[in-house]
């Protein structure tokens, strides 16, 4: 009988945001399960050095420079897949940026630069992977949102909810509109992880309290990874919609 660790095994996976954090975690995760990782992200001196870790643990990998602000950078991403591995069987829209204030701060450009990568970003990955999932009846779309996505994070962190319930809306509306075509959709929702994200904010009243809370309370980014892995290894026909984690002691 086939164990369900096979699942993975061979499939083609892209990670954004993979030169550290979440999106490395995951890369390596399933890259250590048999499967063939574009890893993407801007920093491509950090893409190098962890393709030629998990080259030499023994795993297939390959490094593409990509800012998700970009269409035309996915648009590429995605037919450098291809062109390497010959299909793209997972996405993961991992990338994204947490700059927080509270509002009358008026960090307008931070604004912006939030929505550019955390929806805008996730849109392009899911139009230059779609058509090629559709056409080989298959594929599996993992958006990286937060438990910001369920609840806003009132007082500095309103306009970052509100990209991570736009995440949320995307998702379910995709796994309804694709879902009979064969392909799967999963929303993975972190609390307080391990990553660069705590060092975003440019506010100090609020990074100073950002980085306690997190240095209270994180959890390795590993956590993320394997839930990833949890959602890709079912069987085809099973779709994991939803996972929502966060420290035990998080409140929030």
């Amino acid at each position: 009988m086939t164990s369900i660790q096979d699942n993975i095994k061979g499939k083609v996976a892209i990670v954004t945001g993979a030169s550290s954090g979440l999106g490395e975690s995951t890369a390596r995760h399933l890259a250590a399960r048999g499967a063939k990782v574009v890893l993407a992200a801007r920093r491509t001196d950090r893409l190098d050095k962890v393709v030629a870790e998990i080259r030499e643990a023994g795993g297939e990998a390959i490094a593409v420079a990509t800012d998700v602000t970009k269409r035309a950078d996915l648009e590429r991403l995605a037919a450098a897949t291809v062109e390497a591995f010959g299909r793209i069987d997972v996405l993961v829209n991992n990338a994204g940026v947490m700059p927080l204030s509270p509002i009358d701060k008026l960090k307008v450009d931070e604004w912006d630069q939030t929505i550019d990568v955390n929806i805008k970003g996730v849109l392009y990955g899911i139009a230059a992977v779609l058509p090629r999932m559709q056409a080989q009846g298959s594929g599996h779309i993992v958006n990286v949102s937060s438990i910001a996505g369920f609840k806003v994070f009132t007082p500095i962190g309103t306009v970052y909810s509100a990209t991570k319930y736009a995440v949320r809306a995307i998702s379910e509306g995709l796994r309804v509109e694709v879902g009979n075509s064969g392909i799967r959709v999963t929303i993975v929702s972190p609390g307080a992880v391990e990553s660069e994200l705590k060092f975003n904010t440019t506010d100090p009243e609020s990074a100073a309290g950002v980085q306690a809370f997190y240095e209270a309370s994180q959890i390795p980014a590993a956590s993320v990874a394997r839930a990833v892995v949890y959602a890709v290894e079912q069987p085809a026909n099973v779709d994991i919609n939803e996972v929502v984690l966060r420290p035990v002691s998080q409140d929030f």
